[in-house]
Formats: C-alpha cells, structure tokens, sequence
C-alpha cells in the first residue's frame, strides 16, 4: 500500500476520506505521496518507457494523479531520460481545474493552478504542453521555459473533442495519425 495522505485543517486524511467524506472542503496545507517509498515500478514499466516512440501525461490532477506516478522511484527519471517526446496535457484551464480539487492541491504544494504552473511543474520532463485557448496569453511564458505550447480547445465535451485533443498532443509530439471516423 502506498496511500495519497491530505495534510489539512482537520489532520493528516487519507486522500479518499478528504475526496469522499469530507467533500474536498478542509482546507489543504500540504499532500503526502507514500508511492516514493514501499512501491516498485513493474518490471517491463522502465524498458517501455525507454522504447516509447511519444509519452503524453494525460490532463489529470499533477498532485494526486499523476505526482504518485512520478514519485514512484525511477519513473520521473525514466522519462526523463527517454529519447521520445513527451508532452502533457494542462487539466487546468483558465486558473480552475474541470473536475476535482487540483487547484487546492496545487496550491498546497507550491504550485501556481495555472497552465503555466503545470507546465513548470513538469518542466524537466516535457516537450510540449496542449493548452486551452482560454490560456492562449501563457504560451509565451511557456516557452520562456523552454516548453513547446500548443494552444487548443482541451475542453472535451465528446467524442469528437477527446479524438481532437489526443490528435493534437500526438501532432505536438511529431506523430501523424490518419484519420478516424467521429
């Protein structure tokens, strides 16, 4: 077990019991990821990674979706390290999260809930970064960090908006992908 722990006003909770019961409303201080300790990668996890032709990290909360991935040991360095591209996705789109409670958690852990926060949480592993046009006057400052921003509809409302943003991500990392029927 390596549990997501929100440190808050009413004590250390585990992340469901914050999510669940408590509704997201005590406020945050601070997120404890365990996944940096007891966990492993699996075994073929590392070599994918390493073989990988693109790597997108998907638009979901950094804190406490993707951070547990990363904070497992020798997965932040894998991709890191890997010769593909990697790109991720922005959940955050005009300073608020679509779903869930990114932008406390973000803001617990010294990260600003902004694309441009997203991207400087993710800066020593991405190549680029889809954001929304909502955010369009933060690719600048993205690229100041060296980070390639495409700026887009992200919003997905359907199948045609999740075909979109996956082709967009996937043109950002240099893949072309023949079209497929909406």
């Amino acid at each position: 077990p390596a549990p997501t722990h929100v440190l808050t006003d009413h004590g250390e909770l585990h992340f469901e019991e914050y999510f669940v019961r408590e509704r997201c409303q005590p406020a945050v201080r601070g997120v404890r990821l365990h996944a940096a300790g007891p966990v492993r990668p699996a075994p073929s996890l590392l070599p994918l990674i390493a073989s990988a032709e693109a790597i997108i990290i998907a638009p979901s909360n950094p804190v406490v979706s993707v951070g547990p991935i990363l904070a497992i040991p020798g997965v932040r360095e894998a991709i890191a390290a890997a010769s593909a591209p990697v790109i991720a996705i922005s959940p955050i789109v005009g300073g608020a999260a679509i779903k869930g409670p990114a932008v406390p958690l973000m803001r617990a852990v010294g990260m600003a809930p902004t694309a441009l926060g997203v991207a400087e949480a993710y800066a020593d592993l991405i190549d680029g970064i889809v954001i929304d046009t909502v955010d369009a006057a933060l690719a600048p400052a993205i690229e100041q960090l060296g980070i390639r921003p495409l700026v887009t509809d992200t919003i997905m409302r359907g199948r045609p908006e999740k075909i979109a943003l996956a082709r967009a991500a996937l043109d950002l990392a240099g893949l072309s992908v023949a079209a497929t029927p909406s």
